[in-house]
């Protein structure tokens, strides 16, 4: 595939200064090392490009891919770099199209509960502004902290807030895009509806930047939910616990969120954290939150959800209705990853999803393919809507090699248990680079033809983030 790239010349490198300004094109070693990696392993993914240039508006981007195109040299578009797929790594070196400067927030339309922004802006930033304007953003990830608005469509990200609220392709109804031909296009915009034509908007929500780069997005806002309460609840197996998802879902009860924690996470985190939850004797938690406009709904919905979860078992459930217990208990979930980083550095995090009724059968399938290649699995994730993080995590005393070669063996069998309930490989993380390979053996060949013709129709010279998704 490098065969078919050329390679960026002082002359290229010029050419991108008068475009952008000199300021915004960067050459130094040390300076392109930040752009070589993201959230996966630098070690095994990590790929420097040539030079990366940080464009102001669309129409630099524009000017940037139409000077790619005409050279053949790859492109490769770069949010925040907190992707879990290698997503926005320059596997063919060339010319990374960082968003980083395009940070503005263009217009709040109350009217129509739209917000227009440029794709570079933090998504809490985001979150933070139209909160203070009783305004809601709901489909952002959990890693709303460091991760872009631009980042967040391209890879359609979610978070644990998706079994009520959907992912980030519900909220945007359009995108400013630039084709990877250099055009700029307008997808969408602040209609609710439109029918009048493919919806390419869609399209581009969650293709890895593949088919294009966002530089403007219009997001559709709620009001912000005023009521909020939590309840930790704790069963004697991962079983019984994950049976209870589908019974409160059945019951016409939205929950903000359902997250399930196996014993081995809830552990780990907590010492981590020198947290002291009561999990001695139980084998997972779910941390179930609901939020509304009203507070005598939620205390409704919490007294009938708590009592379903004593009528399926629950060891204990425990109601956690002020901010700092919320927080206290949200702060395990969210640090079970980073946890384990401190028990193992080497892992590989996963994030498949499955339909939420045949989630219990991976937790045993999980558990033999720990012992069997000799990794720890720790499951935890969206339980509601049946996406699932089961990380594998290195032994600290087997050898690199071994982890190299159990980690992929590991993998190929987790993904095939998966495909076998009826489930994908990734619900939210994405393919990129890290799971290309794998793809061809869980989709139908015909739907994969149509992706790769797609690709050679919008982008025939394969210079827009080539080698993700496809091998």
């Amino acid at each position: 595939m490098t065969d078919a790239y050329n390679r960026v010349t002082e002359k290229i490198v010029e050419e991108l200064k008068k475009i952008v300004g000199p300021g915004n094109v960067l050459t130094e070693e040390e300076k392109l090392e930040a752009y070589s990696h993201d959230e996966t392993s630098a070690e095994v993914y990590g790929h420097a490009p040539e030079v990366a240039v940080l464009p102001l508006d669309a129409k630099q981007v524009a000017a940037v891919v139409k000077l790619a195109n005409r050279e053949k040299i790859p492109i490769t578009p770069r949010g925040a770099g907190s992707g879990l797929s290698g997503g926005a790594l320059p596997e063919y070196g060339g010319i990374v199209l960082s968003i980083d400067m395009m940070t503005k927030i263009l217009e709040l339309d109350k009217a129509n509960m739209v917000v227009v922004t440029e794709a570079g802006v933090v998504t809490n930033d985001l979150a933070t502004m139209v909160q203070a304007e009783g305004l809601f953003f709901a489909g952002y990830p959990m890693s709303l902290q460091t991760c872009m608005i631009g980042g967040n469509i391209a890879e359609n990200a979610g978070g644990g807030k998706a079994v009520k609220y959907g992912v980030t392709g519900r909220y945007v109804l359009g995108v400013e895009l630039v084709t990877p031909r250099g055009d700029i296009v307008q997808l969408g915009g602040k209609l609710v509806k439109d029918v009048s034509s493919y919806d390419l908007k869609s399209l581009v929500i969650g293709s890895e930047g593949t088919l294009g780069i966002v530089t403007k997005a219009y997001i559709k806002l709620i009001g912000y939910p005023t009521a909020k309460s939590d309840l930790l609840v704790l069963f004697k197996t991962p079983e019984e616990a994950i049976d209870l998802v589908p019974v409160i879902l059945a019951k016409g009860i939205a929950p903000t969120s359902i997250e399930f924690m196996d014993q081995l996470s809830v552990i780990t985190s907590c010492k981590y954290l020198n947290e002291s939850l009561p999990y001695e004797d139980c084998g997972a938690m779910l941390l179930i939150e609901l939020d509304g406009s009203s507070v005598s709904q939620i205390e409704t919905d919490l007294v009938q959800v708590g009592k379903l979860c004593e009528e399926h078992g629950a060891m204990e459930v425990y109601v956690a209705e002020d901010k700092n217990n919320i927080e206290r208990i949200w702060n395990v979930r969210r640090n079970i990853a980073e946890a384990f980083k401190v028990y193992s550095p080497t892992q590989s995090l996963e994030d498949i999803v499955v339909p939420i009724s045949r989630i219990p059968e991976m937790i045993p399938q999980l558990e033999r393919l720990g012992k069997k290649y000799d990794v720890q699995i720790p499951c935890y994730g969206h339980a509601g809507d049946g996406n699932l993080h089961a990380t594998l995590v290195k032994n600290p005393e087997s050898s690199m090699a071994d982890w190299e070669k159990n980690e992929a063996l590991c993998l190929e069998e987790l993904y095939k248990v998966t495909s076998d309930v009826g489930g994908k490989i990734s619900g939210e993380h994405g393919i990129g680079i890290k799971r290309r390979k794998y793809l061809k053996d869980i989709i139908d060949p015909v739907e994969l033809d149509l992706m790769r013709a797609t690709k050679r129709a919008w982008d025939p010279n394969n210079i827009m983030n080539p080698g993700k998704i496809f091998v």
